[in-house]
């Protein structure tokens, strides 16, 4: 499944309160030097995905488990004919399994040419910064764990980890 950028933005307009017309999204792209994530919480914890990396976001579904898997792979889920692995972004970071519930949210991602799901508490918003005010992870942190993060962002007095998605899969897990 290939979904392009404008419905792509259409479903993050929908997603932040602009609703789906697409003269809505025109208004709300970024300048250039911008850069637009999708916002979420793990615990109190905010994280942020690039934007064009999002796929779709959909509300937590029981998956099917398959043997012999990294324990933060919650198993795939069918995703109109296409098996779509679910990881347990909570489990990932070491900070312990997700009590999933209907509440949780699953945010479908592209990274290379696969399709992942990350499970999330919750997603925020969508928020725009320029691409200068992401700051490198400080070295005196950088663990395994922090390994998964591109860099770190300060926005309305949150400070938002910005994922690296290709690490996730890339490095084993601690």
């Amino acid at each position: 499944m290939h979904t392009n950028d404008a419905s792509a933005a259409t479903s993050a307009a929908s997603l932040s309160g602009r609703g789906g017309r697409v003269d809505a999204v025109a208004e709300s792209i970024p300048e250039a030097g911008s850069r637009e994530f999708v916002s979420f919480a793990i615990g109190d914890d905010q994280y942020g995905i690039d934007i064009m990396a999002v796929r779709e976001i959909k509300e937590w579904s029981n998956v099917t488990r398959l043997p012999k898997q990294p324990d933060y792979v919650r198993g795939v889920l069918n995703l109109r004919g296409v098996m779509v692995p679910i990881i347990d972004l909570r489990r990932r970071f070491g900070q312990g399994l997700t009590e999933t519930t209907p509440l949780h949210i699953v945010v479908i991602v592209q990274i290379d040419e696969r399709l992942v799901g990350l499970l999330v508490d919750r997603v925020l918003d969508i928020v725009a910064f320029e691409a200068g005010k992401i700051q490198a992870v400080p070295k005196v942190v950088q663990s395994s764990r922090t390994g998964f993060l591109a860099g770190l962002v300060t926005f309305d007095g949150n400070l938002i980890a910005l994922i690296d998605l290709p690490s996730l899969l890339a490095m084993p897990a601690n």
